[in-house]
């Protein structure tokens, strides 16, 4: 629950040439790790002087010092000088692992009910992730008041997007480009298959999901009427 902001970003492993052809590098990475090294310092760097020049930059304790012009400039410099290394690895296990690993952040809350151990009028014990000790769990007890700041630091702001989607998945181009790239990779007679399938059959078609079985006692359970268009 600490304030730890960051983000993820994946990336397509191909785009469309300027004549509306698919093109990738094969099993290697689209883009080389050295070319997405340099524009992201560029990039960063770049935006790093602007908001400096429109002084929406706050500087606390040994950081004062880069209220000075030219201080902030041997940083900058310094910082031009270095190698920029970008962690960028391929898909671990299939789509829907990451869907799974990146889902922990966009569609669940601070600290789950079950990692809540006790608690009492004064404090609140937790369990936590020690990864200096290998990952091990343990319990953190601290007072109400500090969990619920640290809670709310986890809680975006209104109208805040968590996901967001450029290129070929924007919203403004994704209907007819999706199609276009599919049936360029030759996925129109996959597709095909899922046309006519409800959710709960694609879950299970895709993924082995049964979602009207219980994973606790394997009874069945009553069968919503669902149905998601798929365009091919």
């Amino acid at each position: 629950m600490n304030f730890h902001p960051h983000i993820h970003t994946i990336l397509l492993g191909g785009g469309l040439a300027s004549n509306n052809q698919w093109k990738d590098n094969g099993e290697n990475f689209f883009l080389p790790i050295r070319v997405i090294s340099k524009v992201f310092r560029g990039k960063y760097l770049e935006e790093l002087k602007r908001l400096w020049k429109e002084d929406k930059l706050v500087f606390h304790g040994t950081a004062e010092k880069f209220r000075n012009h030219y201080t902030f400039k041997e940083l900058l410099d310094s910082c031009y000088g270095m190698d920029w290394i970008p962690h960028c690895k391929k898909t671990f296990n299939g789509a829907q692992t990451v869907i799974k690993y990146l889902g922990k952040y966009t569609h669940r809350i601070a600290v789950s009910n079950h990692c809540i151990v006790c608690m009492d009028d004064d404090t609140v014990t937790f369990l936590v992730k020690d990864y200096r000790n290998e990952g091990q769990w343990k319990e953190l007890t601290i007072s109400g008041v500090e969990f619920v700041r640290r809670f709310l630091m986890h809680v975006p702001p209104r109208r805040f997007v968590r996901i967001r989607h450029y290129g070929l998945l924007c919203s403004r181009t994704k209907s007819q480009k999706l199609t276009l790239c599919r049936n360029l990779l030759g996925c129109k007679k996959y597709l095909s298959k899922l046309r006519d399938m409800e959710m709960p059959e694609i879950l299970e078609h895709l993924y082995g999901i049964k979602v009207f079985v219980c994973k606790a006692c394997g009874g069945h359970l009553g069968k919503p009427q669902m149905r998601m268009p798929l365009r091919c």
